[in-house]
């Protein structure tokens, strides 16, 4: 096989990715666009040892599943995977990802437990409350949005379909200012100007909007005219910050960040419980079906009242939140000191909420001291980053063995992985599959798992 060879394929399946996955020879070929049952005319564009990949040429039979992509800028921008698919098909193939990555890395717990059907959402678009559009600046036009897949291009989104309208209007509205007041613009390659990225998010509930200008200095040019404009954008708007961040670097937020105008953080609920979220807090991007993944865990954690819960990589505790109704005493745990504050602050400001705790450090350090103190949880929910549960935390859960074990992943990989050990001493009851992020790639799981007798 070599690059720029022609020929046909057939799609079996989807990727981890959102790629059409087919064999020639024996060789895997991910191909970009591509839907399972598909057959095709392909170009490689790349050869590796492990795999290929390829571009199509030509549909020659399409899927009954394939679908106009609605959004014009779909095919350049890579936020989006899945736009050509129709959504109940997203659904089947986003449960099948899960079957595959079991299939490769835990085989005998695909055999044995119960993989059920993706939870979806009835409407699976605008869904998301917050954007982070990068800003850059062509002649006198200043555009804002995401990069060009695998590019430094950076492509002008004025209504992203999966971010929540008054995001979109807000982050259009604000460029067009900048344009207008002609403030300085980051530029990427000489790393001079100002603006680099306007932040938006919005309360699905409370209906407040904080909009956020990163920035590589403190001083504003313009600045009391730029804060009233922004003011008069929409009246959602109770919050405007700005956040440096000097450094040449991925990430959105630097370590500062300042109110220009309003209050220094908007108020929001999920399910029964306020949050009060500040310019750089974490909170779910797609609340409405955060409730529906909750109750999942809640289902699977199967609490009477009497259980000690253990919540790991706790974030900001929405989890041990959502499940303190039905248990005896919650502790949380997690690495990040400022998600430690923020949970222990919105414990405070919840009624009922006198018997959950929030600890920093890490989770098999606090199981570890707890345990010496004769604490053992009944119950342990995780909800680890992609990356997965840490190995020492395995070991120590496989000694204090709690009776119910629910893991809430956002990785079907590491999941396989992580249960395949877990499995010494659990059985996997079920996988339950949860779109969080239509039109993507990406599939949650809520996994319950008991002790083995």
């Amino acid at each position: 096989m070599e690059v720029g060879q022609k020929f046909p394929l057939t799609i079996k399946r989807l990727g981890i990715n959102g790629e059409g996955v087919g064999f020639y020879k024996r060789n895997v070929v991910f191909v970009k666009g591509a839907i399972p049952g598909e057959e095709v005319t392909v170009r490689l564009t790349k050869v590796s040892p492990k795999f290929s990949e390829a571009e199509i040429l030509n549909i020659r039979k399409a899927s009954e599943f394939r679908q106009e992509a609605p959004c014009p800028v779909y095919s350049e921008c890579g936020g989006c995977q899945l736009q050509h698919m129709t959504y109940d098909a997203q659904l089947v193939n986003k449960r099948d990802i899960v079957i595959q990555a079991f299939e490769k890395y835990a085989k005998e717990i695909v055999e044995t437990a119960e993989i059920r059907p993706t939870i979806g959402m009835d409407n699976p678009w605008h869904y998301r409350n917050k954007s982070q559009f990068q800003v850059r600046k062509e002649g006198k036009r200043v555009y804002a949005g995401l990069f060009a897949e695998g590019t430094n291009q950076l492509l002008n989104i004025n209504d992203c379909l999966v971010q929540h309208p008054v995001t979109s209007k807000i982050t259009v509205a604000t460029r067009k200012i900048l344009q207008k007041l002609n403030i300085p613009i980051y530029d990427g390659k000489s790393l001079n100007g100002l603006v680099r990225t306007i932040v938006v998010r919005t309360g699905m509930r409370s209906g407040e909007t904080q909009v956020c200008l990163v920035t590589t200095r403190h001083e504003l040019p313009h600045k009391e005219e730029l804060i009233e404009r922004i003011k008069k954008i929409d009246p959602s708007i109770v919050s405007i910050t700005q956040n440096v961040n000097r450094e040449k670097t991925s990430l959105i937020f630097g370590n500062d960040t300042y109110v220009l105008d309003g209050k220094d953080a908007i108020h929001e609920k999920l399910g029964e419980f306020a949050f009060d979220l500040s310019t750089r807090a974490f909170f779910q991007l797609n609340p409405e079906q955060t409730v529906h993944l909750y109750n999942e865990i809640k289902k699977a954690a199967a609490l009477t009242g009497k259980e000690n819960v253990v919540d790991a990589y706790c974030g900001v505790g929405t989890i041990g939140m959502w499940l303190a109704e039905g248990a005896r005493e919650v502790r949380g745990m997690d690495n990040v000191d400022e998600a430690i504050a923020d949970a222990k602050y919105n414990a405070r400001t919840n009624d009922n909420l006198q018997h959950v705790r929030f600890f920093p450090g890490s989770a098999d350090k606090w199981l570890f001291r707890w345990s010496k103190e004769d604490y053992r949880p009944d119950v342990i929910c995780v909800d680890p980053p992609r990356t997965g549960l840490e190995p020492g935390f395995i070991r120590t859960v496989l000694k204090i063995k709690p009776k119910r074990f629910v893991y809430t992943s956002c990785n079907p990989s590491t999941l396989a992985r992580d249960l395949k050990d877990l499995s010494k001493a659990y059985k996997v009851e079920y996988i339950q599959p949860v779109d969080m992020f239509p039109q993507t790639a990406q599939v949650e799981c809520v996994v319950k798992l008991t002790l083995k007798k």
